[in-house]
């Protein structure tokens, strides 16, 4: 049963979203501006990182995606968002004289866009990548005896003579068939090359 939406619930939901979304832009903004960007592009540091937390986060809570871009999404979501509340901390800090904007700020402030770009570029990747699932637990290998080895030998050599006009067959060719090593498959031709000779052995005695 689908719930009844609130319309109060609605309109609080869409005023403090509007509201965080302004002092978070004005913050970011600000930031940018102490650290050096002219006035007309520093816009663009709060458009990046608030742009690709609700990308980020779109890709996580949407379930049609791969397991690994919702993991990676999920991670590059909460990281925007931190980023930009450490953000806006620091503009106002600086904005209060609590600290002053340095070098190191102003160096994690201009590699925020080509690090967004690179993100950007792998969340895309992952999402439109086929999920591969979990590997599994590598099965043993079959372990075969002598007899059963030959009696698949013999229905090879059958089904090798009835395709190729009763040519027997090959040392290589039962080797591939029953994927086996080269000594194997030689020993094994042998015996059954032993076993197509004793009826005409035992014929010619005969008469």
């Amino acid at each position: 049963m689908t719930a009844k939406r609130d319309g109060w619930v609605v309109a609080g939901m869409f005023i403090a979203a509007t509201s965080a979304a302004i002092a978070s832009f004005t913050g970011l903004r600000g930031l940018a501006m102490l650290s050096g960007w002219p006035e007309r592009l520093a816009i663009l540091l709060p458009v990046t990182i608030d742009a690709y937390a609700m990308t980020a986060a779109r890709v996580w809570l949407s379930g049609a995606n791969p397991r690994r871009a919702v993991r990676f999404a999920r991670a590059n979501a909460i990281g925007a968002i931190t980023t930009s509340i450490v953000g806006n901390a620091v503009y106002h800090a600086a904005a209060a004289d609590l600290i002053i904007v340095t070098w190191p700020v102003v160096v994690a402030v201009g590699a925020v866009p080509a690090a967004v770009l690179g993100l950007t570029a792998h969340l895309h990747a992952v999402r439109t990548a086929e999920d591969t699932p979990e590997p599994g637990p590598t099965p043993k290998p079959t372990v075969r005896t002598e007899d059963e080895l030959l009696t698949a030998a013999r229905d090879a050599d059958t089904r090798h003579r009835a395709a190729n006009n009763g040519r027997p067959i090959t040392r290589d060719a039962l080797r591939t068939e029953l994927r086996i090593s080269g000594p194997r498959a030689t020993a094994l031709r042998r015996q059954l090359a032993a076993e197509s000779q004793a009826p005409e052995r035992k014929e010619a005695h005969t008469n």
